[in-house]
């Protein structure tokens, strides 16, 4: 499966690698792809329970949601 979650609040590539390494992390996620520039995250993954991986990217200090 393949879900986008829009993120605000990244401004630099450290913000970027900071919501890729968080995303990683999640159970059942298997690849993440950030792009800075349009304030979103590609997650492949195996059924990870969405509203799980917006809490951990707010968790990081990041507004979320599911695109």
């Amino acid at each position: 499966m393949e879900t986008i979650l829009k993120i605000d609040g990244m401004t630099c590539g450290g913000c970027a690698s900071t919501v890729q390494k968080v995303l990683g992390a999640q159970d059942k996620v298997q690849a993440v792809a950030v792009d800075r520039a349009s304030g979103t995250a590609r997650v492949t993954h195996e059924g990870a329970h969405i509203p799980a991986l917006v809490n951990a990217v707010e968790d990081a200090g990041f507004d979320a949601a599911e695109a």
